[in-house]
């Protein structure tokens, strides 16, 4: 299985977003990220609903949508009708992982679960089996443009390993500071999701930098 690229709506040009969506269609992205950031959980705000609808009826690629929001259960159901395909919450911002998991689920979303750097991959071993994703960020949430931790290479590893010991297959999805410099050691160890930012909106040809991403290592993977 080839892996994926969701370019992040985040580093884009909101003065012109039609047309960053039009890049993205004809592009060989396969998913939009889409970061969703309350002011609480993390420094910023940024966008909701009312923007995932807008890129709902933009494209028919995947919506991946990334709560980085407190209590994210309350609004799991708002997100799903606006159209989002897949939701991924952060295990340190509800106290109730597994029900939101299966909430998600529930709305006929793809559900993921997502950890800040900080986080070990053990606080979210008892619900890999429900889990359609997992996300891990490689950059402290709230602010595009970061430097990637590459400890976030052995935590891919980490989780590879017991995946592949407990017989289980999500997506695992690598987020912040992703990019041509880093992509192929997180592929290697294990990712098959890249969420890519600044390095595709902020290059002098995004259609292009998406297609060398797309192209990584391909003959040396194997899922």
């Amino acid at each position: 299985m080839s892996h994926l690229i969701a370019p992040s709506l985040l580093a884009a040009d909101f003065s012109k977003l039609a047309l960053e969506s039009d890049m993205l269609n004809k592009s060989l992205a396969d998913w939009y990220h889409l970061d969703v950031m309350d002011g609480r959980f993390v420094p910023n705000i940024s966008y909701g609903q009312m923007l995932i609808k807008c890129f709902r009826s933009l494209t028919d690629k995947v919506l991946d949508v990334h709560l980085m929001i407190e209590e994210p259960e309350k609004y799991i159901a708002s997100f799903r009708e606006a159209g989002a395909d897949v939701i991924s919450i952060h295990v340190e911002a509800t106290r109730h992982a597994h029900r939101a998991i299966q909430q998600i689920k529930e709305s006929g979303a793809k559900a993921g679960i997502a950890l800040n750097p900080h986080t070990p991959i053990s606080a979210i071993e008892n619900i890999l089996e429900d889990v359609d994703m997992v996300l891990l960020m490689s950059v402290n949430p709230g602010f595009g443009g970061q430097k990637f931790i590459y400890n976030t290479i052995n935590k891919v590893k980490q989780l590879k390993a017991i995946l592949t010991e407990r017989n289980l297959n999500p997506y695992i999805e690598i987020d912040g500071g992703v990019g041509l410099q880093n992509a192929e050691k997180l592929l290697q160890a294990g990712a098959n999701v890249l969420v890519a930012g600044s390095s595709v909106f902020k290059s002098e040809n995004p259609t292009d930098t998406i297609k060398r991403l797309k192209n990584v290592g391909l003959k040396n993977l194997h899922f």
